[in-house]
């Protein structure tokens, strides 16, 4: 299954284009970064009456990433939280645990029995391994994954030095384990990966490839790293596919398409 945008220039000019496109959103992710490094203040609004959602941000990130997202998702009423690790982490299932602890704490609070999981690059590593190491499949009911190294990364081998990264290298123990057999999981997971994210080498490790996992992997097309969490187009993505099963068709200006 993917997800795919129609581009009427040739390859090379859709690279182009994408990598023209991370560079703004860097930009302005740098304006807006200061503005997310307070952990949010607990929403004591009424109970939900739908799954909660919680967005993890990827490695030195924070939650302005999600600015755009949160807003989409929160349109229809859904209640949205975003969830600031520490930028000091070393060690991935430290951070998996501290999520487990957030989770049933946003069960507690807003009534529901389960949550939806969305998450950039290294947050949906941690997604995944709260819901596959630690029986977080109980408690989410769907995993989101945007451009996460599921299968490991060779990206910046200078950087091995840090402990995370190298949870994060291909044959980790953190990825072994992820790799080991997970029956029964309850949890569906959606990863969306891109042929242009320069963090992911090789690019089809986003994808998730476990035989135990319930798994659709989305393949989106002249999108960077960057830019999947604020794409228009796998945003409206991302709100259907925590609708319910299945991915429909993307209409209108975003021009994007699910085959």
């Amino acid at each position: 299954m993917g997800l795919s945008i129609p581009m009427s220039m040739p390859l090379s000019g859709a690279a182009l284009r994408a990598g023209a496109l991370e560079m703004v959103v860097l930009g302005g992710h740098l304006l807006l970064y200061p503005t997310g490094v307070c952990q949010e203040k607990v929403d004591t609004r009424p109970p939900a009456t739908r799954p909660p959602v919680l967005l993890l941000h990827g490695f030195t990130d924070n939650r302005s990433v999600f600015v755009l997202l949160r807003r989409a998702l929160g349109a229809g009423g859904r209640h949205v939280e975003a969830y600031n690790y520490s930028p000091f982490t070393l060690d991935l299932r430290v951070t998996a645990r501290h999520l487990a602890r957030r989770v049933e704490e946003l069960c507690e609070r807003t009534g529901q029995e389960r949550v939806d999981l969305v998450g950039h690059s290294l947050g949906g590593l941690v997604g995944r391994y709260y819901v596959q190491r630690l029986g977080g499949d109980t408690r989410v009911r769907t995993l989101v994954t945007l451009g996460t190294p599921h299968s490991g990364t060779r990206v910046a081998p200078f950087m091995d030095a840090h402990p995370l990264i190298r949870q994060i290298r291909p044959e980790s123990e953190v990825l072994t384990e992820l790799a080991a057999p997970a029956p029964g999981c309850a949890t569906r997971c959606v990863a969306f990966w891109s042929e242009f994210d320069a963090i992911m080498t090789p690019v089809g490790t986003a994808r998730i490839e476990h035989p135990d996992l319930c798994v659709e992997n989305v393949q989106v097309t002249g999108i960077g790293h960057l830019a999947l969490p604020i794409h228009p187009a796998v945003i409206a993505a991302v709100r259907r596919t925590l609708e319910g099963p299945g991915l429909a068709a993307v209409t209108g200006s975003d021009a994007a398409s699910v085959a």
